[in-house]
């Protein structure tokens, strides 16, 4: 039935209907009667899982980028998720890349973005957080934090202080996001010493609160093993929570889709199931170089509830899935719950 309704979707432009779509599930989620009915649909495969101090009600998240604003949570969390990771959000509001900036890989079940941190800001952002904290909820949140497109990567470190402590009282935990490719420089920050600055200025901030929240690091999946390596170790000396595992990738190999059309698309992050092999290695070397010390969430490629799997053997604690929402439809977020907390496959 989803194929029947996605092959419909995606005859029009990628981020219309996006916003159309989750319109529809927003209105949703207001009826009593349609939540109680996803809620019996997605209710008895939930098990809580511990990480980072914290208490999901399962494992399987949306990764950032899906609800930038944090305007769609509670339909969400009446989709079956355990967590949202909501942003990438700045300190002053933005627009992004120009249009048209999402593109479709059908063949790939892949997407190529180039959004640009479009985002209504963090002091509107907190406000709508604010109120959906006063509802009766099961999920958690995650605040993905990011730095101006104006702003010079010297002062990044401002933008990161802005937004932590702005969003600090409406998430329950934070992601530092310094690999998206679609903001100019910005991968730059992965280099040891501005990313050391970063999130060194972000601990001490931290840890002056009376209950300090688990901060993680969003990587890329493009870092070469020295790169890899350094971040990896500097987690490990200042004592990071975790890390995401990983972002998108500006790598065009191996696709099936026409080489002049992609070519078209441009510039942005590649996601999907071209994404899964790297991004699943790159997991499974963090945890290996980490023994475990660092837990880790799983993002990348996951388009089926076997890939998930995959990734939690590999590793994850927690896994995300985008891309493979869009190509399976909600029904991955329950089987994805399932085939983790099935023990033997």
């Amino acid at each position: 039935m989803y194929r029947i309704i996605r092959n419909l979707l995606f005859l029009f432009d990628a981020e219309k209907i996006h916003r159309f779509t989750m319109a529809i599930l927003k209105f949703a989620a207001s009826s009593t009667y349609v939540k109680k009915w996803f809620l019996l649909m997605t209710g008895p495969e939930d098990k809580p899982v511990k990480c980072f101090g914290l208490t999901f009600k399962n494992p399987v998240g949306l990764a950032a980028g899906f609800d930038k604003n944090a305007e769609y949570l509670k339909a969400m969390e009446m989709l079956g998720f355990g967590f949202v990771e909501i942003g990438t959000v700045t300190p002053l509001p933005q627009p992004g890349n120009k249009k048209p900036r999402l593109f479709r890989l059908p063949k790939d079940k892949a997407l190529i973005n180039r959004m640009g941190f479009n985002n209504d800001g963090a002091v509107k952002i907190a406000k709508r957080l604010s109120q959906f904290r006063k509802q009766q909820t099961t999920i958690l949140v995650g605040g993905n934090i990011g730095k101006n497109k104006i702003t010079p990567n010297e002062d990044a470190w401002k933008d990161y202080e802005k937004c932590f402590l702005t969003l600090f009282d409406v998430v329950d935990y934070f992601v530092v996001n310094v690999s998206s490719p679609n903001t100019p420089g910005l991968r730059d920050l992965q280099q040891k010493d501005s990313l050391r600055k970063i999130l060194t200025h972000l601990q001490s901030l931290n840890k002056a609160k009376i209950i300090p929240k688990p901060i993680l690091l969003k990587i890329a999946p493009d870092l070469n093993e020295e790169d890899l390596n350094d971040i990896i170790d500097l987690a490990m000396e200042i004592n990071l929570d975790g890390i995401v595992a990983t972002n998108t990738t500006i790598s065009r190999e191996g696709l099936s889709t026409d080489t002049e059309k992609v070519a078209a698309m441009g510039a942005g992050g590649l996601s999907g199931a071209p994404v899964f092999r790297r991004s699943t290695e790159l997991l499974y070397k963090i945890s290996e170089r980490t023994g475990g010390q660092i837990q880790i969430i799983g993002s990348g490629g996951i388009m089926a509830a076997q890939d998930a799997f995959v990734k939690s053997k590999a590793g994850a604690s927690l896994v995300q899935i985008y891309t493979g929402f869009i190509y399976a439809g909600p029904s991955l977020i329950r089987k994805c719950v399932k085939a983790i907390n099935t023990p033997d496959k």
